[in-house]
């Protein structure tokens, strides 16, 4: 079915948010775009792009070799991601920082919807998809709770983060952001980011082409990760969908232990700006924890973030009849 102007909005719409939740380690953008029903479509979109684009191009000309990779979807999908993490990544370190347990209260109440409805899409609930749904929790938990490591601030060890995070990314359930907190690197790249938008806004051109090396070099371990992975997760969804399925809900529902917004700080670090930042955390009950929970309204919140997906799926059910 051909995409009318409107559609496309949509789309960049849905990039905004998938954007915003590729920033905070916990959430996945992966969740976003399958609740929102282009998962599959972004999985097929990104396996026909490759070199033959060239060729088709040199042979049928631009508009038809634009056509076949679905161009015109991947821009605006991309435009929103981009437009949103250049704007939010600042937003969303700020909140993370002075109100952790609402935002994670938030997120929470996401990550529970967006179980309840991709589990939904699980045909089959043989004994083989259980135990693929209970493999993807294990991983996915144990993800959670291994201790971050240290890295160099390099350009390679930006490309292998860029290579293995992006592979989170589109995997609903798994952030690449929290992945990029597991390899030391989140704080680099979203320093980096903050460094080119200010660059942007001073247009100090030092600043820009400085952070924009580093985005580059991040970025390319990206896209050549998730060409990769990509081919596999589509031959997974056109061979084993329900296997698939029952990972990805599994890989959901082991990362709660991420996003529950009550926490108790086992170990810390001292950043690159000299502030004390948590390393090793454990999830703990609300009345355990040491200062205001805030319980009331992180509840308030969780019970938003869940009807913020479920308004979203009736929405896209609406839309897809």
């Amino acid at each position: 079915m051909r995409k009318l102007f409107p559609d496309y909005y949509l789309i960049t719409l849905k990039g905004l948010a998938m954007g915003a939740a590729d920033v905070v380690p916990g959430v996945s953008g992966g969740t976003i775009a399958f609740i929102s029903g282009i998962y599959q479509e972004l999985i097929d979109t990104i396996n026909k792009v490759d070199f033959s684009f060239f060729s088709s191009w040199k042979k049928n000309g631009f508009k038809i070799a634009w056509q076949q990779i679905n161009g015109s979807f991947l821009l605006a999908l991309l435009s929103g991601i981009a437009i949103s993490i250049l704007s939010l990544s600042k937003v969303i370190t700020h909140l993370l920082e002075t109100q952790p347990i609402l935002v994670w209260s938030f997120f929470f109440g996401l990550v529970i919807a967006s179980i309840y409805f991709v589990g939904k899409q699980i045909t089959d609930k043989k004994l083989s998809t259980i135990l693929f749904f209970a493999i993807g929790t294990i991983i996915s938990y144990y993800i959670t709770i291994v201790e971050p490591v240290a890295s160099p601030d390099s350009y390679i060890y930006l490309f292998i983060s860029g290579f293995i995070a992006i592979i989170a990314m589109i995997l609903p359930g798994i952030s690449g952001a929290f992945i990029l907190v597991l390899m030391g690197s989140y704080a680099i790249v979203i320093g980096t980011i903050n460094q080119f938008r200010e660059g942007l806004v001073s247009l100090d051109f030092s600043l820009i082409s400085k952070s924009a090396l580093k985005l580059m070099t991040f970025a390319i371990g990206a896209i050549l990760g998730i060409k990769l992975f990509s081919k596999v997760l589509n031959w997974m969804f056109d061979n084993y969908r329900n296997a698939t399925m029952a990972v990805l809900t599994g890989f959901m529902l082991g990362s709660l232990n991420k996003v529950w917004p009550w926490k108790k700080v086992l170990s810390t670090r001292i950043d690159s700006h000299g502030k004390e930042v948590a390393v090793l955390e454990k999830s703990i009950l609300p009345q355990y924890y040491e200062g205001d929970s805030q319980i009331t309204m992180a509840i308030i919140l969780m019970i938003a973030g869940f009807l913020t997906i479920f308004i979203v799926e009736k929405v896209g059910e609406k839309f897809s009849k």
